[in-house]
């Protein structure tokens, strides 16, 4: 899974809010277009190590779950354990403080069960990226 798709963003709150929004994953229903529930399976350190997504995106339907590395409040990457229809997804918030702001990287990488031409898969990991970058700003800013 080398290929992947990374964007940027710009967010007015300190690295340590933006993480602690990134680690509830309970609330991603409420800001994650697609992600209809979350279960956090196990948790390391008081954060989330082990969980399963439901998601509703258009047509893609599947339930899976992600095993997380957290490193303290600058990145955390994830992983597929399991997935209906998902057979990879690797992915990682980096985040570097700048001024009053932090900059927030996104990287990921998604394998599906059913052929797809690389160039639309990328399309639809650039939707999934920029979507959840812009959830995210406006998240921390709804919980300050």
């Amino acid at each position: 899974m080398a290929d992947q798709t990374e964007s940027s963003i710009m967010i007015d709150a300190p690295a340590a809010t933006i993480m602690s929004v990134i680690a509830d994953l309970p609330a991603y229903p409420q800001w994650s277009d697609g992600i209809t529930e979350v279960s956090v399976l196990e948790e390391k350190d008081g954060r989330p190590f082990r969980a399963r997504f439901h998601l509703e995106s258009g047509p893609i339907r599947d339930t899976y779950e992600l095993q997380y590395a957290w490193d303290g409040n600058s990145r955390v990457s994830w992983t597929l354990v399991s997935g209906d229809m998902l057979t990879g997804m690797d992915g990682v918030y980096e985040l570097t403080p700048e001024g009053d702001g932090t900059q927030v990287s996104y990287r990921l990488a998604v394998d599906v069960k059913i052929p797809m031409i690389g160039m639309i898969k990328r399309k639809a990991e650039r939707v999934i990226v920029d979507t959840a970058l812009k959830g995210l700003r406006k998240r921390v800013a709804e919980v300050g």
